[in-house]
């Protein structure tokens, strides 16, 4: 499985971003797909997630300002992200996980960097 991450940069605080990631899957196939994100000195978060029953999930504090979306015939889920704030500078990770019985595979992209500038 390989996933395709794109779409970092440098943006000033209020403006936006969208990030991509393309897996060399059908998205379907996995339980759940998002992104991820560390940033400095803090440790990996879940940003927002989408399940196969198109159920997405957020954290907090992106809510009403990111929204994930997903592409059935590109096999990409997209991050839009719009009210970006200084604290949003993170290396962000495109995540994608199957399970099947009591196994589960977590499968990676390479990171993108995001940096806000206040």
């Amino acid at each position: 499985v390989q996933l395709q991450a794109s779409g970092g940069g440098l943006v000033q605080a209020g403006g936006s971003l969208r990030l991509s990631c393309a897996a060399s899957e059908s998205t379907f196939s996995f339980n759940v797909i998002g992104w991820y994100r560390r940033a400095p000195g803090k440790q990996r978060e879940l940003v927002a997630t989408i399940n196969s029953a198109g159920t997405t999930a957020y954290a907090d504090s992106v809510k009403g300002r990111f929204t994930l979306s997903r592409d059935n015939v590109q096999n990409t889920v997209d991050l839009q992200m719009n009210s970006l704030e200084p604290e949003d500078t993170a290396v962000h990770y495109c995540n994608a996980r199957r399970v099947v019985d009591v196994y589960k595979a977590d499968y990676w992209g390479q990171g993108t960097l995001v940096t806000v500038s206040s």
